[in-house]
C-alpha cells in the first residue's frame, strides 16, 4: 500500500468522522440516546422486528449488552416485545409508534441539515462530484 493510498484513507476516514459527529449533533430528537441505540433502532426500522440475538449480532455486541439496550429502549416506550406464536422461547423486537416517529425525525433533522449544507457550501459542480461519490462509498461501506 502506498503513502499516498493510506493519506487517502485518512483523510476520508477524518472527514467522515466529522461529519458522522455533525448528523449527531443535528439530529436534536434522537440525542438521549446511545450510538447503538439509534442504530438499533434504525435496523428495526428496517427489517420491521428482530430477536435481540438478531440485533446483537448485526450492532456486533453482547447478548447481555443488547437485553440492557433494549431494556432502556422499552423504558422510553420505543419498542414492543412480542411473543413469537411458533416458539413461545423467542421474542421479536419491533418498534412503537413513537419509534418510527423518533427514527423519521431524526432522518429528517439530518436530511435538512445536509441538504442546506450543501446548498450553502459547495458550488453545482461540486454537488455533482458528491452525487458520483454516493457510488464509490457505498462500495466501501459494503467492504468485509
Amino acid at each position: 500500500m502506498s503513502n499516498k493510498d493510506l493519506e487517502l484513507a485518512s483523510e476520508l476516514r477524518t472527514v467522515v468522522t466529522r461529519l458522522i459527529k455533525k448528523f449527531r449533533k443535528e439530529a436534536v430528537s434522537g440525542q438521549q440516546l446511545s450510538l447503538t441505540e439509534r442504530t438499533t433502532l434504525g435496523l428495526l426500522y428496517n427489517s420491521g422486528s428482530m430477536l435481540p440475538s438478531e440485533l446483537a449480532a448485526n450492532e456486533k455486541i453482547t447478548n447481555q449488552s443488547m437485553s440492557q439496550i433494549l431494556n432502556h429502549l422499552l423504558e422510553l416506550d420505543l419498542i414492543i416485545r412480542t411473543n413469537s406464536e411458533a416458539d413461545k422461547r423467542k421474542v421479536f423486537i419491533s418498534l412503537t409508534e413513537a419509534g418510527n416517529q423518533l427514527i423519521l425525525q431524526a432522518r429528517t433533522e439530518k436530511n435538512e441539515w445536509i441538504a442546506k449544507a450543501i446548498t450553502a457550501t459547495c458550488t453545482g459542480e461540486e454537488q455533482e462530484i458528491l452525487r458520483k461519490a454516493i457510488g464509490p462509498l457505498s462500495k466501501i461501506v459494503d467492504f468485509e
